[in-house]
């Protein structure tokens, strides 16, 4: 049986995931934060009948296996859940509470998460294929200097799933880095006219924002093991974004 286990999969590109992986059979578990009776993850779970939903702070290392034991053997984890800066700014006024909520959130979270799923996919059988995708983000390699501290837990994740992907492929579990660009998600809400505007300018060569479903297109092959060989592979999904132009 096909179980999922999405970060941040109440809302936005997380959202868009579990709905795709739901539609094409699979059982799915949602993790976040926010408590189970706030209303995304109400409106998620009554969108995904049978989904459920575990309550996890990623910060918070000691919640792992509990979480882990709720949702039963996972053979697919999308490592999405993320924070931004807390500020927008001049990274030499960056508080160190803003750059270490971002390395907690998106770096060290991840990873123990991801450790500990992995130790137990190794438990399963081979056959349905197990897979880990890190939503990263073309952060990891392009920079915002008024949220440095965003870019370099992107660039920490990058590494991280190629670890993941060196350690895991003689096990054939693959291992995916999904970097999504100019996102339309409640995270990019808050500047969203900023981002019009440069879109429109030509910023991305596509014309347009990415919706979480461009996201989930992109993850359906790879959790299906259309891809195996290619663990390891780093997929921008950003309308072109990261194309280097003069």
């Amino acid at each position: 049986m096909n179980r999922a286990l999405i970060t941040g999969g109440q809302q936005g590109i997380g959202l868009g995931i579990a709905q795709a992986l739901h539609g094409a059979g699979w059982q799915v578990a949602l993790a976040a934060e926010q408590p189970p009776e706030a209303p995304a993850v109400q409106a998620a779970l009554a969108a995904m009948p049978g989904a459920s939903y575990h309550r996890h702070d990623l910060s918070d290392l000691s919640g792992i296996p509990a979480v882990l034991d709720a949702t039963g053997p996972v053979t697919t984890l999308i490592s999405n859940a993320g924070v931004p800066a807390m500020r927008r700014g001049d990274l030499l006024e960056m508080s160190p509470d803003s750059f270490d909520r971002c390395i907690d959130v998106n770096l060290r979270g991840a990873f123990f998460l991801a450790q500990e799923v992995a130790r137990r996919m190794l438990q399963l059988p081979p056959d349905p294929y197990r897979s880990i995708s890190f939503i990263t983000s073309v952060s990891a390699t392009m920079v915002s200097p008024d949220r440095a501290e965003y870019c370099i837990s992107k660039a920490g994740a990058a590494m991280m799933a190629q670890a993941f992907a060196a350690r895991l492929a003689p096990e054939n579990i693959g291992v995916y880095d999904i970097r999504p660009g100019i996102i339309e998600t409640p995270m990019t809400a808050p500047v969203a006219d900023r981002y019009d505007q440069r879109i429109a300018e030509g910023l991305v060569p596509a014309r347009r924002w990415g919706r979480p479903a461009d996201i989930a297109q992109t993850i359906l092959p790879l959790a299906r093991g259309d891809f195996a060989f290619a663990t390891g592979a780093v997929i921008p999904v950003d309308g072109g974004l990261s194309i280097h132009r003069l």
